[in-house]
């Protein structure tokens, strides 16, 4: 198994070298040379805007050269495994891999409940409500304290999280630009993490070349630029928790000799795919993915991925080997996706290996 994922350079090691910066103790390595353009300027305002989907690849083709957002791209670097919001924005919340936090995936198997969850939603895969006995657990196994959480509780500044579903609420790019200003002027140390769920959602829509994407990102290049002018002594970061890839589907249902062998619908992703097989049925399985699915799908036990870190190194969530099954297909070059039961098909989808889907931009702007 070659593992893409930098674990030593990924988003999760930018959010550790925020935590340096305002005092926390990382679990995992900063990047140094964050901690150093932080240590030299000494901002009294650190600011994270993750734009949801927008992978570094998009961004180069979506913009010109010249473009401000390109212009102050850093580098790229990689998100975790797998690409997708449910673990790389609580990686970047957190300073946590996923093998540390546990949000694995959109949809993860919860032993302790028996059930496949769609983690954010709190509801078993496919359902339309929220599942009482997961609501019973969800403290006990999925609860965390958020970087800026931590900032406050230790009385490091003042941390802050705009949303626009949760936390400091917004509406629309234009009124998270405007609190992210209002923030900044205040006095005081503070550390203002915005998420925007643009351009991910029409992505999924509509593809992530597609013109109605194309018009978001210029609209974000455009109005990033015009916050940086109205800020003082701040850092600006703009960073991405993945990219996208246009998908055909494969809808397994399709397939009954492959079902068969099944214990339960799959988990994780529809482009990295976790697999629950009956008792004696793995080498059958294994005989089917490959013949159908072969050409598309790496299928990696989960000896392999335990044993090569896919998911991060560090101290292991309590659930994290009864979250992976007996098997995980991963997409890499191929635009397949696999369809279970309570999955939907959507026009672009991300969590495979290719370089649109795993490589992310750091941006920096310095306003100090």
């Amino acid at each position: 198994m070659k593992i893409k994922n930098n674990y030593q350079e990924c988003i999760t090691n930018f959010a550790c070298s925020i935590e340096k910066y305002f005092g926390l103790t990382p679990k995992n390595n900063t990047l140094t040379y964050i901690d150093k353009l932080l240590e030299e300027k000494k901002p009294e305002n650190v600011v994270v805007i993750l734009f949801d989907g927008l992978g570094s690849r998009i961004l180069d083709r979506t913009l010109e050269e010249d473009s401000f957002l390109r212009k102050h791209k850093y580098k790229e670097i990689t998100t975790v495994f797998p690409a997708t919001t449910t673990a790389a924005t609580t990686s970047m919340r957190t300073g946590l891999n996923p093998i540390e936090h546990g949000y694995l995936g959109w949809n993860v198997f919860v032993q302790p409940i028996d059930k496949v969850i769609t983690l954010y939603l709190n509801k078993e895969k496919g359902k339309e409500t929220e599942d009482e006995n997961f609501l019973k657990i969800k403290n006990q196994f999925y609860s965390f304290k958020s970087i800026p959480e931590q900032i406050e509780e230790k009385n490091l500044g003042k941390g802050i999280e705009l949303f626009p579903f949760q936390k400091i609420i917004y509406h629309g790019l234009a009124d998270m630009l405007k609190k992210i200003k209002e923030e900044s002027e205040k006095p005081g140390k503070k550390y203002i993490y915005a998420y925007d769920d643009e351009p991910d959602h029409t992505m999924h829509e509509y593809g992530p070349d597609s013109k109605e994407v194309k018009k978001l990102i210029e609209e974000r290049n455009v109005k990033v630029e015009k916050l940086s002018e109205e800020l003082q002594n701040t850092m600006l970061f703009v960073i991405a928790d993945h990219g996208h890839k246009k998908v055909k589907h494969i809808y397994l249902k399709e397939y009954p000799d492959i079902l068969s062998t099944l214990e339960r619908t799959t988990s994780l992703e529809q482009r990295a795919v976790s697999f629950y097989i009956k008792e004696g049925q793995e080498e059958e399985f294994k005989k089917l993915f490959n013949q159908y699915f072969g050409s598309d799908f790496n299928l990696y036990s989960k000896e392999e991925v335990i044993e090569n870190n896919l998911f991060g190194v560090g101290e292991e969530h309590s659930l994290f080997r009864s979250s992976l099954g007996e098997f995980l297909a991963i997409a890499e070059d191929s635009d397949k996706c696999i369809i279970a039961d309570g999955d939907i098909p959507l026009t672009s989808h991300h969590a495979g290996y290719s370089d649109d889907e795993i490589y992310i931009p750091l941006i920096i702007i310095d306003k100090t």
